[in-house]
């Protein structure tokens, strides 16, 4: 025996290191997803390897469609990520004021729509009313 089996073994784990993820088992494929969610309710991700939560509406000072305001308002609308092999949550704030996307590690969530939109003619909206449309791309 020579060096040339223990070569091979060397260069055949230099390969699979090369090839791994800094997270063992993450999805590296695209992904270009959307869901709809009520609060309190959860949906998988397909391809990102992720659980997306709509925990709710902190807050929505968005100005009424049937007034004028000086200014547009904001809706907060929190999010827990979970990944899908398990792990601790992450909680994220997005905000209909700027409709900025949050990145969870190299996932994109962004807020498309929260429904359904104030109106000072209509009774005020309850929690459980709201529909978050969420995107998550890579």
């Amino acid at each position: 025996m020579g060096r040339a089996p223990i070569l091979v073994s060397l260069l055949a784990i230099a390969t699979l290191a090369a090839c791994s993820s800094d997270r063992p088992g993450a999805p590296t494929g695209p992904v270009n997803a959307q869901v709809v969610l009520a609060p309190g309710q959860s949906a998988d991700v397909a391809g990102a390897g992720i659980r997306l939560r709509f925990v709710g509406v902190m807050g929505d000072s968005r100005c009424p469609g049937d007034a004028l305001c000086i200014q547009g308002g904001d809706a907060i609308v929190q999010i827990e990520v979970v990944p899908a092999a398990g792990g601790g949550l992450t909680s994220y704030n997005l905000h209909t004021g700027s409709m900025q996307p949050v990145r969870h590690d190299d996932l994109t969530i962004a807020l498309v729509e929260l429904m359904p939109y104030p109106f000072s003619s209509l009774p005020p909206i309850v929690p459980s009313a709201y529909r978050a449309t969420l995107r998550v791309t890579r």
